[in-house]
């Protein structure tokens, strides 16, 4: 059955924003779901380094994505613009040019990934016992990044054009088929980490598979045969989607700095830190949700011309992502020792990650209104100026402050100096949401008009 899609230039913000980010919020939690998987599956039946193996692996697969996680982005804001001025055959231009650029990136950075695997791992101080099973993994999971990228993006398209209920069939179908190849493969076909980067393979691209299909004849998305896009809307393409793309490298290169500072450590603090990210990951979802919820809905707005409503969208935002920010933490810092338990049984491994978990929990209210206002100036094409700020927030601040914490306070700094940065960064989201000139910026230009394909 065909999904409702959201209009949310008209009716009520606050109630439309409830039921449309309830539905991103479940498809975030699956995706959490789907690494405690893994994690519970590797770490309980292949050990520690294993663990921390899958740890450092997730976060080079994440850093070599970045790019094109950033156009992916931009897509959310084109597309939704488009939805909300009503443009049909500009929304089906773009959506066939975003997915010709997306398709050959992608394509692209998974054989360089495949090919760089090992050198990567190396630069950034991996273990050496935990050195050829990351290799091994990674390189696996590289050779499937098409599937992994696909059904994620067609999940920003329903989203953009107001569906957020039909993605979470996508993610629960892979979480499902995870859960049951993850303890076939590695223990039942004895094939160990490499069991587990397969099991990710073949749930993800079934996933895709039935993703690409509901779309285009169920939720009636305008994919056609792919056709090499009109000039200017390949200018607006890489306009919007190059500081979008440098954007996350920024965020996502940030998170490969820190994951150095961690690896110092040794492995039972990489271990530690990896089960604790899977309860971090946790306390993320509600800005994670929020902050794809609000470029789809500002998005719609912007492209209406009711910057009203997009600054009632902001406040709601707010008053949310605050309110529930602080419930989930005080739930996984309560839970902490327990929840990590899950993942490992060595007592420094499990000391370490409730400590981190216990020491930022209840800071990620600050880390939700980067999302939330950086959500708001995204989905009006401020790319470039959001560019700005998650260079400041990851470079002149996160990594900084976590290295210079750890080097004065050890292993305890590495959670300190995030925490300190999440306060200063969104003080600095603030003041641009409020000083800057992010509303004169146009995406969608006058007198651009879209051919046939």
């Amino acid at each position: 059955m065909e999904q409702k899609q959201y209009d949310f230039t008209e009716g009520s913000i606050l109630k439309k924003m409830i039921f449309f980010s309830g539905p991103i919020f479940l498809a975030n939690l699956l995706q959490v779901s789907y690494q405690l998987v893994d994690s519970l599956w590797v770490g309980n039946l292949l050990g520690t380094n294993a663990l921390g193996a899958i740890a450092v692996s997730g976060t080079v697969v994440f850093t070599i994505l970045s790019f094109i996680i950033g156009i992916n982005t931009a897509a959310l804001t084109v597309l939704s613009q488009y939805k909300g001025a009503k443009d049909d055959q500009g929304l089906r231009s773009s959506l066939n040019a975003f997915v010709v650029i997306l398709g050959l990136m992608t394509l692209a950075l998974g054989i360089f990934g495949f090919l760089m695997s090992g050198s990567i791992l190396r630069w950034m101080g991996t273990p050496e016992d935990i050195l050829p099973l990351a290799t091994s993994y990674l390189k696996i999971n590289f050779i499937g990044i098409l599937f992994l990228f696909g059904y994620n993006f067609i999940a920003t398209v329903l989203r953009a054009l107001g569906d957020s209920k039909t993605p979470v069939r996508f993610v629960f179908l892979a979480v499902v088929l995870n859960a049951i190849f993850d303890p076939l493969f590695i223990a039942g076909f004895n094939m160990g980490i490499d069991g587990a980067a397969y099991a990710t393979i073949v749930s993800q691209g079934t996933a895709f598979i039935y993703g690409l299909i509901y779309s285009i004849k169920k939720a009636n998305v305008p994919f056609s045969m792919p056709t090499w896009p009109q000039m200017f809307l390949l200018k607006n393409i890489f306009k919007l989607g190059l500081p979008s793309g440098l954007s996350m490298m920024v965020i996502s290169g940030g998170v490969l700095a820190i994951m150095t500072v961690v690896t110092s450590f040794g492995e039972e603090v990489v271990a530690g830190f990896g089960a604790a990210q899977r309860l971090d990951s946790l306390i993320m979802l509600p800005a994670l949700t929020l902050g794809s919820a609000i470029n789809s809905m500002a998005g719609q707005n912007i492209g209406a011309r009711l910057w009203d409503r997009v600054n009632d969208i902001a406040k709601s935002g707010m008053l949310l992502i605050i309110l529930v920010s602080f419930s989930i933490g005080a739930i996984v810092f309560f839970s902490a020792e327990a929840m990590i338990s899950l993942f490992v049984q060595d007592e420094e491994t499990i000391a370490f990650g409730k400590m981190y978990v216990q020491t930022i929990a209840f800071f990620y209210p600050f880390l939700g209104i980067n999302f939330v206002l950086n959500g708001v100036v995204r989905a009006a094409g401020a790319m470039f100026q959001v560019f700005i700020l998650n260079t400041i927030s990851f470079w002149v601040l996160r990594y900084p402050l976590t290295y210079l914490f750890a080097s004065m306070m050890g292993e305890r700094g590495i959670a300190i100096g995030m925490a300190v940065s999440f306060v200063i960064s969104s003080l600095i989201a603030a003041a641009y949401f409020l000083l800057g000139r992010w509303r004169e910026i146009k995406v969608i230009e006058d007198g651009e008009e879209p051919q046939n394909n």
